[in-house]
């Protein structure tokens, strides 16, 4: 097992058993490790200890930011305070494929596809000469591969490293430069893309509902339509849909599993924290 496969399985039982406020010992039978290492591996990966990150992937909390739309984290992310907050919005852009491109189960595409490894688990990444098309979360190389030709079954494809790949793993790291921008080269309807562009503006740490992105992409009415968007996003973690969840605070499914979800806005709600002390 992975370290992240191990935390994974130890956030899986803390929300399948919240009633019964596991102790560290009992997270860190789930993980295959002494309660001293699955303290220090925890705080190493989140950045906070087990029984803080609880806290920020709880109802509660996310039912507190949902109602601080306007939060000093958030307003300081607005003035540039803090650039690495806005990560997805400062550097991350966003071009839609024209009709040719993607035409013919992508004929006219050559697509190039590492695999690399993060924080949240192994991932696919596949890119175009415009920019990343696909990023996935994946468990088996070889399915995610097959997943990958099947959407684009007249396309060229090439196992290779690209420059754009390489700035996927820096974006993950955090590590991107201040002058770089990540193409993404995507397929989708015009509403689509206004919701994924919409996704970008959503800030560390924060939450929006399906109606919000609704109505940020200038359709209030359109929720279900919403959600389908959301949940066809093709590049994980780079448009934040992990972001989004129910009107009720409930975090929701997650086309990547639900847990790697709360995993992500555990983690985004922990370095917003410290951010937030840092500018206070």
């Amino acid at each position: 097992m992975t370290d992240y496969q191990r935390i994974a399985a130890a956030l899986t039982y803390a929300q399948a058993h919240f009633q019964a406020q596991p102790d560290l010992d009992e997270l860190a039978r789930q993980a295959h490790w002494s309660p001293f290492h699955f303290q220090r591996k925890f705080q190493e990966w989140a950045g906070v200890s087990p029984k803080k990150f609880l806290q920020y992937i709880s109802l509660d909390h996310a039912k507190q930011l949902l109602r601080q739309q306007a939060s000093v984290a958030e307003a300081a992310h607005a003035t540039g305070l803090s650039g690495t907050g806005r990560l997805h919005d400062l550097f991350v852009t966003l071009e839609a494929m024209t009709p040719g491109e993607y035409r013919h189960g992508g004929a006219a595409l050559a697509i190039s596809y590492s695999f690399g490894d993060s924080a949240f688990g192994a991932y696919l990444v596949a890119s175009t000469d415009k920019g990343i098309c696909k990023l996935d979360f994946i468990e088996d190389e070889t399915a995610a591969l097959a997943e990958l030709r099947a959407e684009w079954p007249n396309a060229t494809f090439a196992a290779e490293e690209m420059p754009a790949h390489a700035q996927v793993a820096q974006f993950f790291a955090r590590d991107f430069p201040s002058t770089g921008r990540l193409h993404l080269h995507l397929k989708g309807t015009a509403f689509q893309l206004k919701i994924w562009e919409s996704l970008l503006r959503v800030p560390e740490g924060q939450l929006r509902t399906y109606a919000q992105l609704a109505e940020a992409a200038g359709r209030g009415a359109a929720v279900r339509a919403a959600g389908t968007a959301i949940g066809a996003n093709p590049v994980a973690y780079l448009i934040p849909c992990h972001r989004v969840i129910r009107g009720t605070g409930a975090l929701g499914q997650y086309r990547w599993d639900s847990t790697r979800k709360a995993a992500l806005l555990g983690c985004e709600a922990a370095r917003t924290a410290v951010q937030t002390m840092t500018v206070a």
